[in-house]
């Protein structure tokens, strides 16, 4: 038990510590894409943490298979190094036991990304789907502040004085944008208005931004002349209708529904989601030979080569993911050759590194 602590213990905080950089890594060029996005208006900002928080279970179910498996080289490269594993096969562990030992915290791995990837992955993705089409259909200019010269998108430049209380409708509006006429001159065009609300099109989808009571001012470079327009209603369309994605995509589905559903494209993403647990086994008997390292070498002489051998694998699953959706290779194949190949593989090298004494 000792032994067993201790291996475990190992394994799971150099795992942890690389988790921890990779989610860093991903989150944050994944919040930096967002956070473009709210500042060009698309978004708002008080909902970043909840897309964040929705799209960490797709982190971790790709995240956690791949720590895990630099998690045992890692650990296991250093007890090389430090010839712990020579003394703990001097005590009687066989290279079997310490397999054993290993597939107890890969078995917790993969109960966590089985989570994932079948539950709570898709759940987020149907969420942020939800979320993001909400924010479609809402007011446009919550991302302004009153007071403020801001960008509106599509060019323009926005200011108002305030809102009203409830925040649908503006006071005091001001639009700067260019413009091109019919004939490509290019113009410039300021809009004042005493208020201003959004609405959307039912039968197309655009959205506008309706001015009440204002001035509306087009100007050519290079001219002396103006046009000046009063109006009591001016609608100025802020964005067409934007193809939303479909609820009803096997990405949204439960994995319960994507059982009963013969379809390809359903198949590929079953295949997928049952296929990620598997892999973490898979890449535990990978990693067990490739940790044995020589003192000489050090603990990192054969990572870039485990780094590229997960890539091969997860490269071959996406891209069977995508052939079987677009009924290019059969789905009763599916995915399992490529883990059926993978887990070959993973037997030989074990074979052959216990022959040549991966332990001692």
């Amino acid at each position: 038990m000792i032994i067993f602590r201790y291996l475990t213990r190992e394994i799971l905080l150099t795992m942890a510590a690389v988790a921890g950089v990779l989610l860093l890594v991903i989150m944050g060029s994944r919040f930096i894409r967002y956070f473009s996005n709210a500042a060009e208006g698309e978004i708002p900002v008080d909902i970043l943490g909840t897309l964040m928080l929705l799209h960490l279970p797709g982190f971790l179910e790709l995240i956690l298979p791949l720590a895990f498996f630099l998690g045992i080289l890692l650990a296991y490269g250093q007890l090389y190094l430090n010839s712990e594993i020579t003394v703990l096969v001097a005590c009687g562990t066989s290279p079997n036991r310490l397999l054993q030992v290993s597939l107890v915290p890969a078995t917790l791995v993969a109960l966590l990304v089985g989570l994932c990837s079948l539950w709570l992955t898709p759940t987020g993705a149907l969420q942020t789907e939800r979320l993001l089409e909400d924010q479609r259909s809402r007011v446009d200019f919550t991302t302004l502040g009153p007071g403020r010269f801001q960008e509106f998108g599509s060019g323009r430049t926005a200011y108002t004085e305030g809102f009203s209380e409830d925040g649908r409708e503006m006071r005091g509006v001001f639009i700067s944008e260019r413009q091109r006429r019919s004939d490509g001159t290019p113009e410039s065009v300021v809009t004042r208005a005493e208020a201003g609300y959004q609405t959307l099109d039912p039968e197309t989808g655009s959205r506008f931004l309706v001015l009440a009571d204002g001035e509306r001012y087009s100007v050519e470079p290079g001219r002396h002349q103006a046009e000046r327009l009063e109006f009591d209603t001016y609608a100025v369309r802020l964005s067409r209708a934007e193809v939303a994605g479909d609820p009803d995509a096997v990405e949204y589905a439960t994995t319960a529904a994507l059982l009963g559903d013969d379809a390809p494209r359903a198949q590929a993403q079953l295949q997928w989601r049952l296929g990620m647990p598997l892999m973490v086994f898979i890449l535990t008997l990978l990693a067990m030979p490739l940790s044995r390292v020589n003192p000489r070498q050090g603990r990192f002489a054969k990572l870039l080569p485990a780094i590229f051998l997960h890539v091969a694998y997860l490269s071959l699953l996406l891209a069977t993911l995508d052939a079987i959706g677009r009924g290019r290779f059969p789905a009763a194949l599916g995915m399992w050759p490529i883990h059926a190949a993978f887990l070959a593989l993973g037997l030989i090298m074990t074979v052959r590194a216990q022959r040549r004494g991966m332990a001692g």
